[in-house]
């Protein structure tokens, strides 16, 4: 379950259980950059590219996911439409902060940076536990036949990024209930999320962040 925070910041009530763990979902009423002075980004090129932050701050190269375990760090996505995902490993203390637009959810970025937690702090799938944050939905997500054919789908119409992505969780072994996830669209929530598609250049961007205490 989702709950927000006096701060604008969304935060999944289940993972308030990890006293190890930092992590929250911004809206256009935060400024989390502000409240991290060590935080590590990327520049995010709608790819399958994952990174490893390493204790690092700042940008560190081009990629759409960051992966960590050092204590006193924190890493984070930007998204304005585009799907943020956390992903938490309970048991070596590892996080993932992953950014899932069309491009990146075809190509299959969640299931990467699974991947890369395994390669780098040997996490299992089943030991995670993982938070789709606020994206736009398949209210408001119409496409052309291009992307839809990425999905399997045909013609014009309606695409669901965070069902695609909760399943391609699924598909990697990550427990259904373990899966949270906010349903709620940026492109409705005019007063609280930033949306490309609904502001085009005037679109402000929001972080998604995910840190070791």
């Amino acid at each position: 379950m989702f709950y927000r925070d006096p701060g604008h910041t969304y935060h999944v009530a289940e993972w308030d259980a990890f006293p190890w763990l930092l992590h929250g979902f911004g809206t256009r009423h935060c400024d989390l950059p502000e409240r991290f002075a060590h935080l590590a980004t990327v520049k995010q090129i709608h790819s399958a590219e994952c990174v490893a932050a390493e204790g690092r701050r700042g940008v560190l190269g081009e990629g759409d996911a960051l992966v960590e375990n050092a204590p006193g760090s924190v890493i984070a996505v930007k998204t304005a439409d585009c799907v943020p995902i956390l992903l938490v490993d309970e048991r070596r203390r590892a996080v993932a902060a992953v950014h899932a637009g069309w491009r990146g959810t075809a190509a299959r970025i969640v299931e990467h940076a699974v991947e890369k937690m395994h390669r780098t702090f040997g996490t299992e799938p089943g030991d995670l536990h993982a938070a789709i944050g606020p994206a736009i939905g398949a209210c408001c997500y119409e496409v052309g036949p291009e992307v839809r054919e990425q999905f399997g789908g045909q013609g014009r119409g309606r695409l669901d990024l965070t069902a695609h992505n909760a399943l391609q969780l699924e598909n990697c072994g990550v427990t259904r209930s373990r899966i949270h996830a906010s349903n709620l669209c940026t492109m409705c929530g005019g007063e609280e999320f930033h949306s490309f598609r609904r502001d085009r250049e005037a679109a402000g961007r929001m972080y998604s962040y995910v840190g070791v205490k």
